[in-house]
């Protein structure tokens, strides 16, 4: 039973990157609907890295992990190297827990 359903997905996947491809040239989108697909993934990519950086499973990660997300979202606003920006993060997250922050 599982087989068929990664099956379905790989397949399901498959044909949504294939369709991109196949309908680019066919399918006219507005202004406004690229204006809003932009916007929607923008929110999206928010989501996903508010959920990650404030929650540890089900519950609060405490002021350590946004911390640490936050040192690394300035850095990488400021343009800093990719590794620098992880390493930053990565130091404030672990400083600030062993200084006993949660």
């Amino acid at each position: 039973m599982n087989l068929i359903g990664v099956l379905v997905i790989a397949l399901g996947t498959y044909g949504f990157r294939v369709a991109g491809p196949l309908l680019r040239d066919r399918v006219e989108l507005s202004e406004r609907i690229q204006a809003l697909m932009s916007t929607a993934a923008v929110v999206l990519l928010v989501a996903l890295i508010a959920t990650a950086s404030l929650m540890d499973g089900r519950h609060f990660a405490g002021v350590a992990l946004p911390a640490g997300v936050l040192v690394g979202g300035v850095l990488a606003w400021r343009k800093a190297p990719f590794v620098v920006v992880v390493i930053a993060a990565a130091a404030c997250t672990a400083g600030l827990r062993l200084l006993g922050v949660t």
